[in-house]
């Protein structure tokens, strides 16, 4: 190892460690050992007989060590690896990080142990440790690395895990906040909550509960990310072995949280509980940052599939270069182009749906004030959008080489050469972070983990696991794009309730008819990308049926609103309207079914008719929310 490695590996055991001992810290009560800082009760060391002051200022000591040791590792970076920006800047950040780190710590002091600072101290030590060892990793690669590697299929799962892992510790966090300020769990069974594994949501409840379901909801992401490298990186054992051992660890650390409720907060059961929890997180970093750069240093094998498990890029060449980069592309081209990646389009569509949705959970929260329930909207919009934009990115990503094959598709960014695929996919996944983060910092934790749901499903499931091996790929896969309107629920609310899940279904009963009319259109693009879209497979008569046939559950649903959110008689004139035109529009092209061109002319008009039944429909539901007519 060379020095900065040797550095690098002390900064992330240091931080590892400081975590364990911040949990002690918790555990003993011993927070407010030292109530002023940076001295304790004005002196620089606390009394001899102050056991609790003590283990407080033994935290801060090691914290001021670690600050000190992350500012040589930027100095021997500097002086080291000036030449590599994949270790200098991120060395730079590191020490930036630890000091708003060291702000935070004040604060949570000054303000005695905050929910909302023990949070935002927890949050902010683990993107610290995850930045410690993106550094220590990259290290170990070659700096500089050429052309293009082999998929990162293995990279986006392996993210996602990494991503389910940190929500799952600010869960934990909430928790925490909960039992510091009330002094006790509200269940003292596990793995039953009260008894039951669905106990109702209260406020009082309704941490722990969320903690424990997210719990498991992330355990199986974990052991899904261990399969599947022990299934597709074999030849590369470091990758499985990280994949295996977060797996095991995560059991452990699972184990360990039922003993700690039996317990009754055990000291020891705390600290051994957040120490593993950082663990692994601190493993699927590792595992993350090894998998993406393990597959650009692999090189592609042949033609067919990569040794990640993914397709081959397309061949150079295959699509004629624009006049821009001919000459080069400008810094106006390549914003565009990045730009083009998020699929605007689509994203306009996906936020229409949300802030009606905003506006009907604005009744469930008496007394929030309109100053409120605006910024709630911008920084759902904001986090909605950059979501939107991630899952988007990473879809042309691993549909490059089937976008090269399609008419409508061919000018995309990828297949037409704007932008490097490797950088695509990191585009991606910064986006996904970014907006994970905002969504945890200024709306909440559940809006920020169905957000991380909402771009888990549409990458995962639909583009890897479903678009290209079954024709009810949209089907399942239209959840993914449902789940805007749960998530803006979740915003105003911080919980899921019954209309939100009928919106949901609005929104997954209306995606089949939408696109499946799309796919009439250019169903000769998917024959030729060998996707198996219903018309390709089905042929046209049976699509135009099931278009019609899912057009009636969409129109009931949308009446079933009517009933469970006590809708008025704006929203019930707009549905039945709108729906009896829907039905009407879908009645006719199933008719028209068996001729080619006719059924192509109503898929069109099916088509455009159906975005603007959507944006109606919800625009509906927001002025009757405002505006109540009650029926009859």
């Amino acid at each position: 190892m060379t020095r900065f490695q040797k550095l690098a590996a002390t900064t992330v055991a240091g931080t590892l460690f400081l975590v364990t001992l911040g949990v002690i810290v918790r555990a003993t009560d011993s927070g407010l050992g030292c109530p002023d800082w940076p001295f304790c009760y004005g002196r620089i060391l606390p009394a001899v007989d102050d056991s609790k002051a003590w283990i407080e200022w033994l935290h801060r000591g090691i914290a001021a060590i670690l600050g000190v040791l992350i500012l040589a590792q930027a100095v021997l970076a500097y002086v080291d690896h000036r030449d590599r920006r994949s270790l200098l800047w991120p060395s730079v950040g590191a020490v930036f990080l630890v000091g708003f780190q060291a702000y935070l710590g004040q604060q949570t002091v000054l303000q005695g142990n905050s929910g909302a600072s023990v949070t935002a101290h927890l949050a902010t030590s683990q993107a610290l440790l995850g930045l410690l060892i993106y550094i220590l990793v990259r290290s170990f690669f070659p700096a500089r690395i050429g052309g293009r590697g082999s998929s990162q299929r293995f990279t986006l799962l392996a993210s996602f895990g990494a991503a389910a892992i940190y929500a799952l510790l600010l869960f934990g966090s909430q928790v925490t906040s909960r039992v510091i300020t009330t002094g006790s769990l509200v269940f003292t069974d596990w793995p039953l909550m009260g008894g039951s594994l669905i106990p109702a949501l209260t406020a009082l409840t309704s941490a722990e509960v969320l903690h424990r379901w997210v719990a498991a909801a992330v355990g199986l992401i974990v052991v899904v990310v261990a399969v599947a490298a022990l299934r597709s990186q074999r030849q590369h054992p470091t990758i499985v072995r990280l994949a295996v051992a977060a797996a095991a660890v995560y059991l452990v650390q699972v184990l360990i949280g039922g003993i700690q409720v039996m317990t009754q907060l055990a000291a020891w059961t705390q600290t051994l509980h957040v120490a593993l929890g950082a663990t692994v997180w601190a493993l699927m970093v590792a595992l993350a940052v090894t998998a993406y750069y393990t597959a650009r240093v692999t090189p592609v094998v042949g033609s067919g599939l990569a040794s990640g498990g993914g397709r081959t890029a397309p061949a150079e060449g295959s699509v004629a270069p624009t006049a821009s980069a001919a000459t080069g592309p400008t810094t106006r081209d390549t914003i565009r182009a990045y730009v083009a990646l998020t699929k605007p389009r689509i994203i306009e569509l996906l936020l229409v749906t949300t802030i009606p949705a905003m506006v009907l959970a604005a009744r469930q929260v008496p007394g929030m004030n309109i100053g409120e329930w605006t910024w709630l909207v911008v920084w759902t919009m904001v986090g909605g959008t950059l979501a939107a934009g991630s899952a988007n990115a990473i879809n042309c990503y691993l549909d490059r080489d089937i976008d090269e094959l399609m008419v409508r598709t061919r000018r995309r960014p990828l297949p037409a050469h704007q932008v490097e695929p490797e950088r695509a996919v990191v585009f991606g996944i910064v986006l996904g972070a970014i907006s994970l983060v905002m969504m945890a910092w200024f709306v909440n934790l559940v809006a920020a983990f169905l957000t991380l749901l909402a771009i888990a499903f549409y990458v995962v499931v639909y583009t890897i696991m479903l678009k290209r091996s079954t024709p009810q790929n949209i089907v399942i896969g239209g959840a993914a794009g449902a789940l805007p309107p749960v998530i803006g629920w979740a915003a105003v609310t911080g919980s899921v309730a019954l209309p939100a899940v009928i919106l949901f279904a609005i929104v997954f009963y209306w995606t089949p008819p939408h696109f499946w009319a799309l796919s009439l259109r250019i169903r000769r693009d998917y024959e030729a990308a060998h996707v198996p879209m219903l018309p390709v497979v089905r042929g046209i008569p049976e699509t135009t049926r099931q278009i019609a046939l899912y057009t009636i559950l969409l129109v009931a649903i949308s009446l079933v609103l009517f009933a469970v959110a006590q809708m008025g008689l704006i929203y019930l004139v707009a549905a039945v309207v709108l729906g009896a035109i829907f039905i009407w529009q879908s009645y006719r092209l199933w008719r028209e079914g068996d001729s080619e061109e006719r059924s192509t002319a109503g898929a069109i008009r099916l088509y455009k008719y159906s975005i603007t039944y959507l944006t109606l429909l919800f625009i509906a539901v927001a002025v009757d929310a405002l505006v109540v007519i009650p029926v009859g």
